[in-house]
């Protein structure tokens, strides 16, 4: 068994630093949530992104830092639209999480009528309206309710493990 490391001082750099990688050891799906907002497409792109919170009403959440320049200007939009990101996508979510002027660039999105903005070829697409926000430390979570969605199973999803982008591989078929 691995030997706890105390937490007294979580903001150190060294503690700090061991904590990103502690975290890191958990593989997440990834997600860009974007909208069109007073004419201009925006989007966050989050590895934080959690589904199965409540089947009744539909919600889902993710975590964003405080420090985020796109969520105060996300927040204003009337609906978001939730993209789980696929295999397809690593160079895709490399350019929407960038600081580039134009993250669209390039990139196959569908507008809905009320706004939100969803990238193709995603395994799974909901349009949500923000349920609710609370604050957690140094983030905010935010909670969606889903009002529609799209799936398409065949579609392999990102993995996002070990501070890089993976692959599921597919379970060996026993002999």
């Amino acid at each position: 068994m691995s030997r706890l490391t105390a937490l007294a001082d979580p903001a150190s750099a060294a503690l700090g630093g061991a904590l990103r990688s502690a975290f890191a050891l958990f593989p997440s799906g990834v997600a860009a949530i974007a909208a069109e907002v007073d004419g201009v497409p925006r989007v966050l792109v989050a590895s934080s992104f959690q589904v199965g919170i409540s089947a009744d009403p539909p919600l889902v959440l993710f975590a964003v830092q405080r420090t985020s320049e796109s969520w105060p200007v996300l927040r204003r939009a009337v609906r978001l639209g939730v993209s789980v990101l696929g295999e397809a996508h690593e160079a895709a979510c490399r350019q929407l999480a960038s600081k580039a002027a134009d993250r669209f660039s390039g990139i196959a999105t569908e507008r809905t009528d009320s706004g939100a903005i969803l990238i193709g070829g995603a395994p799974a697409h909901l349009e949500c309206v923000i349920e609710g926000e609370t604050p957690a430390g140094d983030h905010d979570l935010v909670l969606l309710r889903v009002l529609a969605l799209a799936t398409d199973p065949a579609t392999p999803p990102l993995v996002f493990h070990g501070s890089t982008f993976r692959r599921l591989s597919p379970n060996a078929v026993a002999a």
